[in-house]
Parts: C-alpha cells; structure tokens; sequence
C-alpha cells in the first residue's frame, strides 16, 4: 500500500476535496454512476496522485458510496434482484480483470484511455 499524502495536502486542498467528494456522492446517488469520473480527475489533480493511484483509491471511494446508494434504490422498490444478479456476477469478473490490466499498464496510456472513455460517454449523452 502506497503512503498516504493526505497529512502533505493543504487545509485548502482537503475542503477542495470534500466538496468533490460530495459531487461523487450525488453523481453516484443521481445516475447510478459516474461518481469516478468526478473522484479520479478530483484525486489527480487536487491530491497530486498519479493516474493509477488515483484510479485505484476512487474505486475505494466508490465502494461504500455504491453500497449506500444501492440501498436507498433497493429500499425504495427500484431494483430487479434478477438483474442485478446476473450483471454483477459480470461486473466482478470485470473488476478483476480491470484491476489486473490497471496494474500492467503505464500511467500515460491509462491516462489516455480514462480520457477516451469519459469523451465517449459525453458523446454518448450528447447524442441520445
């Protein structure tokens, strides 16, 4: 595990980051998603993480603001246990993969790939 560069981040910094945490939240809450696309540039940027750390401590962040979503949407009758079962199994198999991929590839090309990917999805909202 990398050594944390939270206590090197100025006061400033931290409330930056708690603001775009929140925005994580609400796009997670809002979408079902999205919130990475918000914590990975957040982390880079404001924390000076490189791209791999920033991408593996936003799937961290992620994790717990999933499970409270996916409880508000299970609560409230928005979930279809069938479904969620067959693309989670799907997802996890995918999760392992991505990490293992993460770990091989260097921190410009997978610069270019997140950056790739958040231009198709904002394509993609454009265009529907």
């Amino acid at each position: 595990m990398q050594k944390s560069c939270f206590f090197k981040i100025s006061v400033i910094k931290k409330i930056i980051l708690i603001v775009l945490g929140m925005f994580v939240g609400v796009a997670n809450g809002l979408f079902g998603s999205g919130g990475g696309m918000i914590a990975v540039p957040a982390l880079k940027y404001v924390s000076g993480l490189n791209q791999k750390n920033a991408q593996a401590t936003a799937i961290a962040v992620i994790l717990p603001v999933s499970i409270i979503s996916a409880l508000v949407y299970i609560l409230g009758g928005k979930y279809d246990l069938m479904l969620g079962v067959y693309v989670g199994g799907g997802a996890i198999l995918g999760a392992v993969l991505g990490a293992f991929v993460l770990s091989k590839l260097s921190n410009k090309i997978l610069s270019i790939l997140f950056c790739l990917l958040m231009i198709a999805g904002g394509i993609k909202i454009i265009c529907s």
